[in-house]
């Protein structure tokens, strides 16, 4: 299918801890179709802000419909085999 690459101007943690309506940072985006780094990034376009709101309308748009977060852990197919965090956290390795 169609393949876009982002790259961001900073860090992840940057990228991560500055939200969005900030307006501190800056991205690139464009199809991959170049086969070297400066070819795709003279190609690309420049924005303004996070990434974040261009991941989700990605995201969106091959999400299909939102659904309720599970009010309980497991189910009748797939049940819970003990509460959080898990008999493996507390394991330990000698």
């Amino acid at each position: 299918g169609d393949k876009t690459f982002v790259l961001a101007a900073s860090g992840h943690i940057a990228g991560v801890i500055n939200p969005p309506g900030k307006k501190k940072r800056h991205f690139w985006s464009a199809p991959v179709a170049a086969v070297e780094a400066d070819v795709w990034l003279d190609g690309a376009e420049q924005h303004l802000g996070s990434w974040w709101p261009h991941w989700v309308s990605w995201l969106s748009a091959r999400a299909g419909s939102r659904v309720r977060a599970p009010t309980a852990c497991g189910s009748v197919v797939f049940p819970s085999l003990e509460p959080a965090p898990g008999r493996y956290v507390r394991q330990r390795c000698d």
